[in-house]
């Protein structure tokens, strides 16, 4: 074979390696969902792409005989194809006996290096770029490759299959979509700049409703304002003048024997039309949704779904009520900074680099936002004001602080128990955990 013919050989496996390197690469890198939609406005490609990956065992078995058996006739072809070239150029400087095997190292080193840049690499760039593009123009070629091998496939094939079911290892991909599939695209849109970061923290709380106690979206106890039945139409005026909300509870002396609750909707027609309040009249109060504090926001979702209401009492497991929700609670913990005015935000990023951090704020957002792995003890609080409980052992006082995770929690203002605010700063990289009463 002349040095041409051999040249233009080498030229042709280097095509064919391209190829099959360009259907493993882009059947692997294919998106399901994308292939869906093309299946879906017609495109029967997309369609055979679909069902390779389904059993992809036959198509990889045809893409390694095809490169293995490229790999080995390019060696057989390459390895002398320009040895008696090099070999003639080194005879000017080095003695035969040393310029014989460096030729014939070079040789090979040079096909080499053809094959594993455009037989290789710039074909495995180009197919993960685009790769259903890529896919949907191999599949068809593909398969007429393995119907021509198709006998000496099914035998390797087979022969794969028993080392897969002898290791006990899946022979199909699991293609389920996961939560965690669905976040990571998130955040890598938002690092491409296709999602803003806030509707990213939308998706991800709305993955962390199942996750999240109802108790870090409630309106605590101590915040509860609340009727009671034998007020007069000038105390509920009063009551509603000084705490406006949508709804009210209304118990029968205090606060744990509520009765229902009345909207703040049908007090205003009240007003408006120059009726008096009396909250025993019928109609004006509606039965109350009750539920554990144990429940996650997902489930109190479906209980204000299932009761067609949009709002519910918290009770402990003593009976005792320890708050109140509703369903713009649940939206607005969804929503996160989409909603929630500058001034109402649980966690604020000061110019010195700290942060300024309501007690109340569930812990699921602190760690968010100061980038935390894990905590100690996690299911035994909700809020920032609980880690610090667990963490110090007692109710915290103002200016006691602790170290965690390279960051110093401080608490800065107790209202009647009650953490109000608390600062963050970083404490260096490696700071052990530590508590500090000062």
């Amino acid at each position: 074979m002349s040095f041409s013919q051999s040249l233009l050989f080498i030229f042709l496996l280097v095509l064919a390696s391209a190829f099959f390197s360009l259907a493993e690469i882009s059947l692997a890198a294919s998106r399901r969902l994308r292939l869906r939609q093309l299946a879906d406005e017609g495109d029967a490609r997309a369609s055979q792409v679909l069902h390779v990956q389904e059993q992809p065992g036959y198509y990889f078995t045809t893409v390694q005989i095809g490169v293995n058996a490229i790999a080995i006739l390019g060696g057989i072809v390459g390895e002398g194809l320009f040895s008696p070239y090099l070999e003639a150029l080194l005879l000017r400087w080095l003695p035969p006996a040393s310029a014989a095997p460096l030729a014939l190292a070079g040789s090979v080193a040079l096909v080499t290096s053809l094959f594993v840049v455009f037989a290789d690499l710039v074909p495995k760039r180009l197919g993960m770029a685009e790769p259903e593009r890529v896919a949907l123009r191999v599949v068809g070629p593909m398969q007429k490759v393995l119907l021509a091998f198709k006998p000496i496939v099914w035998l390797y094939n087979q022969c794969t299959n028993l080392v897969m079911r002898a290791l006990g290892l899946p022979s199909q991909r699991d293609d389920r979509i996961t939560p965690d599939d669905i976040l990571a695209l998130a955040e890598a849109g938002t690092q491409a700049g296709v999602i803003d970061r806030p509707e990213q923290q939308v998706i991800e709380n709305v993955f962390e409703l199942d996750t999240r106690a109802v108790t870090s979206a409630m309106t605590p106890r101590d915040r509860i304002a609340w009727l009671r039945l034998d007020d007069s139409d000038a105390d509920v005026r009063a009551q509603i003048a000084a705490e406006p909300f949508s709804t009210y509870p209304v118990c029968d002396g205090e606060l744990d024997k509520v009765l229902g609750y009345v909207d703040a909707k049908d007090l205003f027609q009240r007003v408006l039309s120059g009726r008096p309040i009396r909250l025993t009249d019928e109609g004006l109060l509606h039965k109350v949704v009750v539920v554990p504090d144990a429940l996650s926001l997902s489930e109190v979702l479906q209980q204000f779904r299932r009761q067609h209401e949009d709002f519910a009492l918290i009770v402990n497991e003593y009976s005792t009520v320890v708050g109140v929700v509703t369903l713009n609670d649940v939206m607005s913990t969804v929503m996160g900074e989409l909603v929630t005015p500058e001034d109402e935000e649980l966690i604020v990023r000061r110019d010195d680099g700290s942060w300024l951090i309501d007690g109340h704020t569930p812990m699921q957002d602190v760690q968010r936002a100061l980038q935390l792995d894990e905590l100690p003890s996690a299911e035994a609080y909700d809020t920032l004001a609980g880690f610090l409980m667990v963490m110090l052992r007692r109710v915290p006082r103002r200016t006691d602080s602790i170290v965690w995770s390279g960051h110093r929690f401080e608490v800065m203002d107790v209202d009647n128990y009650r953490i109000d605010q608390v600062l963050v700063t970083r404490a260096g990289a490696h700071a052990p955990p530590e508590l500090q009463n000062q």
